[in-house]
C-alpha cells in the first residue's frame, strides 16, 4: 500500500519542498494552510510533477478545522506514515509594544496547533508504526527556539515550546515504532524571512530543499536510529 504524509503549511517554502520531495519517492500526500487559492496552486503543481496530492484550506487556530484536515486525510488516503508540523507565523516586535493578539496568534499557530494535529494524527501513525516501525513525526521549530531572539521573543518561545513538545512525544512514541524530530533551521529562503532580505540576501539563507533532504535522511534510517533534533545553521552562524 502506498504510504502517505500529512504536511501544514504546505502551500509554499518548507512545507512545499518536503511534500515535493516526499510525492517524488512514492507517498500520497495531503498539504494544508490557511489560504486556499494558493494552496490549490500549490497542489496543482505537486499533481502536474506526478505526485497525488490533496489539499485542505484550514485555519490552524480552529480545534475543529484540525480535526477536519486530519479526518480528510484519513478519508483520502486511509493512512498516516508521516506528519509534519510545518504551519508557522512569526510577528517581530519589542515584548513592550506587543499587542497581546499578536502573542495569542503565535501561540495558537506555532504550538497549540502542533500538539492538536499531534494528538489527532498519533492514532494513524500508531497503526503506521505498528506496520513498519519508521512512522514519522516532524515538527517545524527554529534555531530561535534553541537561542531566543530578541525581538522575536513570542516567536522564539513557541519554537522553544515545539522543541520541548517534540521531547516529550519522542518519548511518548518511541516505543510505539514512531519517530519525532524537531527540525531548527536559521534563516530559510522562504516568504516567512522576506523582512530580513536587506540584510541576509535569499541566496545565502538556508534553502527550503535543505530541509526536505533531512526529512528523507530521517526516512532512511534504521528503525533503531533515533533522531530528536536537528539543527541548521548558515556559514558563519555562531550559535552552536
Amino acid at each position: 500500500m502506498t504510504r502517505a504524509a500529512l504536511i501544514t503549511g504546505g502551500s509554499s517554502g518548507i512545507g512545499l519542498a518536503i511534500a515535493r520531495a516526499l510525492g517524488e519517492d512514492g507517498y500520497g500526500v495531503t498539504i494544508s494552510a490557511r489560504r486556499a487559492e494558493k494552496l490549490e496552486a500549490a497542489a496543482d503543481t505537486l499533481r502536474g510533477a506526478g505526485i497525488d496530492a490533496h489539499s485542505v484550506a484550514a485555519n490552524m487556530t480552529d480545534e475543529e478545522e484540525i480535526k477536519r484536515v486530519v479526518a480528510e486525510h484519513r478519508d483520502r488516503h486511509g493512512r498516516l506514515d508521516v506528519l509534519v508540523n510545518n504551519a508557522g507565523i512569526g510577528i517581530g516586535s519589542a515584548v513592550a509594544d506587543t499587542e497581546t493578539k499578536k502573542l495569542d496568534l503565535q501561540l495558537d499557530v506555532n504550538l497549540r496547533a502542533v500538539y492538536l494535529v499531534a494528538r489527532e494524527s498519533i492514532p494513524m501513525l500508531k497503526e503506521a508504526g505498528a506496520e513498519h516501525r519508521k512512522a514519522l513525526m516532524v515538527n517545524t521549530a527554529s534555531i530561535a527556539g534553541k537561542f531566543g531572539q530578541g525581538f522575536l521573543a513570542a516567536y522564539s518561545a513557541t519554537k522553544f515550546g515545539v522543541v520541548g513538545l517534540s521531547q516529550a512525544l519522542h518519548k511518548e512514541l518511541n516505543s510505539e515504532g514512531i519517530q519525532v524530530t524537531a527540525l531548527c533551521p536559521g534563516f530559510v529562503a522562504t516568504p516567512m524571512t522576506d523582512w530580513i532580505e536587506g540584510q541576509v540576501p535569499k541566496d545565502d539563507m538556508i534553502q527550503p530543499e535543505d530541509i526536505a533532504e533531512a526529512v528523507r535522511y530521517l526516512l532512511r534510517t534504521s528503525p533503531n536510529c533515533l533522531i530528536p533534533e536537528i539543527q541548521f545553521l548558515r556559514p558563519g552562524d555562531v550559535e552552536v
